[in-house]
């Protein structure tokens, strides 16, 4: 072993060796995948974001909906404090989410006197998609039958032959399944 190959003290101008290199190299690729990792993690959550808030109207109910997700049992100053929204803006939310049925909610439990605050928890995404798939499949089909309505044909002679179904009791399954074949089949269910 060589003067260069030990540990230097700091203040010393010996040359790194190339063990220590190498420990500052895989350091700093360390921290550059876990960037990469933190902002692929950010891009995901931004696309169900914006997805959720195709389905709850707006971005603000999306992140509450995803914070109660992760955090159920949650009280409303619990949820501003974890979204960055502010208290009024999540009460408002909530309420409107409740009356939805989109969150439940209950009171606190707590010992002795005292304010019990409403507790939140998110429904089951599943339970969320079967909630609005109805109103999807009325539009998909409207589209679907555009050339007949165009036509002057009425709408009560449209066909159904988008028919969605959702599988699943709040558990994950395998890939929901949409049929548009035109066919007369019966949905699934």
């Amino acid at each position: 072993m060589t003067a260069n190959d030990s540990p230097s003290e700091p203040g010393d101008d010996v040359e790194e060796s190339p063990t220590e290199r190498t420990r500052e190299e895989l350091r700093k690729t360390k921290e550059r995948l876990g960037e990469g990792a933190d902002r692929a993690v950010k891009g995901f959550d931004d696309n169900v974001v914006d997805l959720l808030a195709w389905l709850l109207d707006t971005e603000t109910r999306a992140r509450i909906y995803v914070y109660l997700r992760d955090n159920p049992h949650s009280t409303s100053d619990e949820v501003a404090d974890g979204t960055g929204l502010y208290p009024s803006t999540v009460r408002e939310a909530l309420a409107e989410l409740h009356d939805e049925g989109t969150v439940e909610r209950d009171k606190r439990k707590a010992e002795g006197a005292g304010n019990n605050p409403y507790e939140y928890e998110a429904i089951a995404p599943s339970d969320l998609v079967r909630g609005v798939v109805g109103d999807v499949q009325a539009e998909l089909n409207a589209v679907f039958n555009l050339d007949r309505r165009l036509g002057g044909e009425s709408p009560d002679g449209d066909t159904e032959p988008v028919q969605i179904s959702v599988d699943g009791d709040g558990e994950p399954v395998g890939d929901g399944e949409a049929d548009a074949d035109g066919g007369g089949d019966e949905p699934s269910n």
